[in-house]
């Protein structure tokens, strides 16, 4: 991989792609969704700002994470046009998650834990998986497999 000269201020799409890793479709998704901008030459092509770099290196990594695009856009909005992210951008962007992430920790910690109470009742009518069996229905219906005794 070639590095920019420093006084290099544009990048084609190719070369933002080869620069980032990240394919020159996924660069045309990103500025179609809004999270990157371009200017467009009297030959209708694509020009990149170099700040770019770092921007697609975020939503990478962001993505990485499971952040949804539309929550990175929200994010990258807050960023003043021409301007890469910084560390304390990144930090900022981490404080906006923060409460999210959390929570989708705490409900795939109480999916597994439910998850491994319902294997390990051997009751088959799963008590207490709402997803399975919501409100214990197939409980009242008796002990048992009801759904093998009623196909």
């Amino acid at each position: 991989m070639a590095s920019l000269p420093a006084g290099i201020a544009e990048l084609t799409i190719g070369e933002l792609a080869e620069r980032s890793g990240v394919p020159a479709s996924a660069l045309r998704f990103y500025e179609r969704q809004g999270l990157l901008r371009s200017r467009r030459t009297t030959g209708n092509q694509r020009r990149y700002p170099r700040e770019t770099l770092r921007q697609v290196a975020f939503i990478r990594a962001s993505h990485h994470l499971g952040i949804p695009l539309s929550f990175i856009g929200e994010v990258l909005a807050l960023l003043p046009e021409g301007v890469a992210p910084t560390r304390e951008f990144w930090v900022k962007a981490s404080e906006c998650w923060s409460a999210e992430l959390n929570a989708r920790i705490a409900r795939l910690e109480q999916m597994r834990d439910r998850f491994t109470e319902c294997i390990g009742c051997g009751c088959l009518s799963f008590e207490q998986c709402e997803l399975v069996n919501s409100n214990d229905k197939l409980g009242r219906e008796g002990p048992g497999p009801r759904r093998l005794f009623n196909p």
